[in-house]
Order: structure tokens, then C-alpha cells, then sequence
């Protein structure tokens, strides 16, 4: 669980292939946008801990996973900032987030 308007990421990467480290300089420009000071990543370089993701469930990389707020969300690939994007992490194009009741 996490505490109210902190998101949690977790980032399954392969090394330093192009898309991962594409995915991570976009994951964070989209946070520094849109959560500053709101947010949590964990990295998981899937080279070093091939285990992890199998015991994750990941089978592709990059892949993010918004552990909080709920609903639990996974998306795959380098994170492009778009509307698409924003919406499946509850975010608006504002940066605000919905309220849900």
C-alpha cells in the first residue's frame, strides 16, 4: 500500500539496451512533469535478476508496473509521453489526478 498521492513504479529494464534506456530517461521526465515530489521507482535490471521477473510475471522489457495508486497497472515499451499513456497511470495532461470515491 502506498500513502495517499505517491506512486510507485517499478521498472523492469534489460542493461543499457536503446528502449531501456529510453523508457527510464521518459519515466522520469514524465514524473518530473506530472508527480514532483509525488512519486517512487524501483528499477529491475532483468540481466542481473532474471528470476525476479520470471517470479513477476515480466516476459518483456522495458515494462513499467504503477504499483500505487490502485488500480495496479502494467504497460510495455519506451513510455512516450502521450495522452494514452497519462491516462492508464490515472494521470490528466494538468497532472492532476482523478479523484476516485
Amino acid at each position: 500500500m502506498t500513502p495517499k498521492g505517491l506512486f510507485s513504479f517499478r521498472l523492469y529494464l534489460a542493461g543499457n539496451t536503446p528502449n531501456s534506456v529510453l523508457a527510464r530517461t521518459n519515466l522520469a521526465a514524465l514524473c518530473r512533469a506530472y508527480l514532483p515530489g509525488r512519486y517512487k521507482i524501483e528499477v529491475i535490471d532483468v540481466e542481473r535478476h532474471p528470476g525476479r521477473a520470471l517470479t513477476d510475471g515480466i516476459f518483456f522489457t522495458p515494462c513499467l508496473v504503477k504499483l500505487g495508486p490502485s488500480p495496479v497497472r502494467m504497460i510495455v515499451g519506451t513510455l512516450v509521453r502521450n495522452d494514452t499513456l497519462l491516462s492508464a497511470l490515472g494521470l490528466s495532461t494538468d497532472g492532476s489526478t482523478p479523484t476516485t470515491g
